[in-house]
């Protein structure tokens, strides 16, 4: 999917066709075809493998720049199904007249700007546009962080109850993604020292043009991501020591569960072993009793209460 948009004069996003994109427009690819992408690539005289890379799931956070077209990749927060997070790679290309951003799915920050919200930024200013874009994603990253603190309290009252597999595997899923937000805010974080070289030394072509705005809000999202990622690895930290606080818990349950099965056997060990006994066909005692069975049954009884005494004293229940 291609959409090209631009800040009108009257601060109005409007869309516009790939005939008739202007200076100043902001070309939108979300998972685009191959023919999609070669026709931007004419358009605009980009390298294809500049669109390409930022549909590849696995590429890491970087900046590119070859042939007076700046790349920069970041990695993205997206939510896949109900608290199960993934991040995704975000491709920002700046050309001299334009600015694109290709990803390979739909995300939240993308749709962020949008014609309802498009008086909070301008395609125009491309450079306050980008980082516009990347305080987005690290914002988005802090919300679904106070989610994943709010499930994994959850998860942890549950665990509380019942030690079942089903609430271990939450708790699995929550620690994976927060791997996968501590590798792409690590990545992210290098490419903002980047930018912030580039822009500082100059050395971006011309496309990057800093104003004292743009130094100020991308030191704001150098912050807001040395927070996020120290958020990310505290709450990492946290659920690495309840994972091995509960698997202590369930590994000391299941030995408690086992010395009560072990006493039990015991204990019912010393009738059957009477039974056996004064089952044999040999002369026994109180063979020729008329309460003989009685009087077993109640040697075996008082056998039984006895040994179950001791092991009480003992703690074994």
């Amino acid at each position: 999917m291609i959409e090209i948009l631009k800040t009108a004069s009257n601060e109005e996003l409007v869309e516009l066709n790939i005939n008739e994109a202007l200076s100043g427009s902001w070309f939108n690819l979300i998972n685009p075809t191959y023919d999609e992408i070669q026709q931007v690539s004419l358009v605009l005289d980009l390298d294809e493998s500049f669109l390409r890379n930022s549909l590849d799931l696995d590429e890491r956070s970087r900046i590119e720049f070859e042939d007076g077209h700046l790349l920069v990749i970041t990695n993205v927060p997206t939510m896949e199904d109900e608290g199960v997070f993934d991040t995704l790679p975000l491709g920002i290309i700046f050309t001299p007249t334009s600015i694109l951003t290709v990803c390979s799915h739909k995300n939240t920050v993308i749709q962020s700007f949008n014609k309802e919200t498009s008086k909070y930024f301008n395609t125009e200013n491309k450079t306050c546009f980008m980082l516009q874009i990347l305080f987005r994603a690290t914002r988005m990253y802090l919300r679904y962080l106070d989610y994943i603190n709010k499930q994994t309290d959850s998860i942890e009252e549950d665990l509380r109850k019942t030690m079942k597999n089903k609430a271990l595997f939450k708790l699995f899923e929550v620690q994976k993604s927060l791997v996968y937000f501590t590798t792409a805010l690590r990545d992210n974080y290098m490419v903002l020292q980047k930018i912030m070289r580039l822009a500082r030394s100059g050395q971006a072509g011309g496309l990057l043009k800093f104003t004292e705005d743009d130094f100020d809000l991308l030191e704001d999202v150098i912050i807001e991501n040395k927070q996020a990622l120290e958020m990310v690895e505290m709450h990492r930290n946290i659920l690495e020591n309840m994972m091995d606080a509960f698997a202590s818990i369930i590994s000391n349950n299941l030995n408690v569960r086992m010395k009560f099965l072990t006493s039990i056997t015991i204990i019912l060990a010393i009738p059957t072993m009477l039974a056996s006994f004064w089952g044999m066909n040999v002369k026994v005692p109180f063979a020729a009793e008329p309460f003989g069975f009685i009087i077993v049954m109640l040697i075996s009884l008082i056998s039984a209460v006895f040994l179950t005494i001791v092991f009480a004293k003992k703690g074994m229940f």
